[in-house]
This record gives C-alpha cells, sequence and structure tokens, in this order.
C-alpha cells in the first residue's frame, strides 16, 4: 500500500503542475477517460 500511495503521489503532482488553470485540469481528466473508455471497447 505505501508503495502504491507513494508512486501515485508523484504522478499527481506532475499532472498538477503540468496544467496552469482548472480548466486545463478538466482536460486532462476528460482526456484520461477517454482513453480509458477507448482501451475497453477494443477488448
Amino acid at each position: 500500500m505505501k508503495k502504491l500511495f507513494g508512486s501515485m503521489v508523484p504522478a499527481m503532482l506532475l499532472l498538477l503542475v503540468g496544467c496552469n488553470t482548472v480548466e486545463g485540469l478538466g482536460k486532462d481528466i476528460t482526456k484520461a477517460g477517454e482513453t480509458i473508455e477507448n482501451a475497453s471497447k477494443k477488448k
């Protein structure tokens, strides 16, 4: 559990640093959701 949490924190920080606005964060989350949805449709 510690390893999972330890790897998620830096990833979330990079995500937050990568977008400058709340709108940008929303777009990033939408894009991630679309990617997951498309991957599930391929299976």
